[in-house]
């Protein structure tokens, strides 16, 4: 195999350890993709986002929630009005600042996070289970030197009670 002789030969190269890591996230988005489609036809990847960072953030007014998507606060309530009509989102009144707004998950919106989470999580094991255990243990090694330089926390174990959706836990 000659393209992976001249990978493992261009480690140090800046650029192919880019293009491995960009042919890899598009493989992770492709997964993304499938999981949410299993699940529901009318959300969107950004409307899932919100979705996740509500679960993970719990009730939140409209301009952090903007914040946290690092999006315009009018592009935030137009993707809550679309989530609150589909019946995944709601508003109500801060009772310690009846001023204020918070959105929040319904019901159907955590279990869609929860499904779409656990068709993930269950697609990319059944990727990582046709890698030989030491390319496993290379990938971790990989993974977590990559997801620590661009400080991103580790997500929690399968078994760990409080999983957060996607393996974000802040945005």
């Amino acid at each position: 195999m000659p393209e992976r002789e001249s990978l493992i030969e261009g480690m140090d190269d800046v650029d192919v350890v880019t293009r491995a890591v960009l042919t890899a996230s598009r493989l992770l988005v492709a997964v993304s993709a499938r999981s949410l489609a299993a699940v529901e036809d009318g959300v969107t990847l950004p409307q899932f986002r919100m979705l996740v960072v509500l679960s993970t953030q719990g009730a939140t007014n409209l301009v952090a929630l903007a914040e946290l998507l690092q999006v315009a606060p009018s592009t935030a309530m137009r993707m809550v009005d679309r989530l609150i009509a589909a019946g995944l989102a709601d508003r109500q009144i801060n009772p310690d600042n009846r001023r204020e707004t918070l959105l929040q998950l319904t019901a159907d919106g955590r279990r869609m996070v929860e499904d779409v989470t656990a068709r993930r999580r269950a697609e990319i094991a059944a990727i990582v289970e046709r890698l030989a255990p030491t390319q496993r243990a290379a990938l971790v090694d990989a993974l977590t030197a990559f997801n620590e330089a661009g400080g991103e926390p580790p997500v929690p174990a399968a078994s760990d009670s409080e999983l957060h959706p996607l393996g974000w836990t802040t945005v």
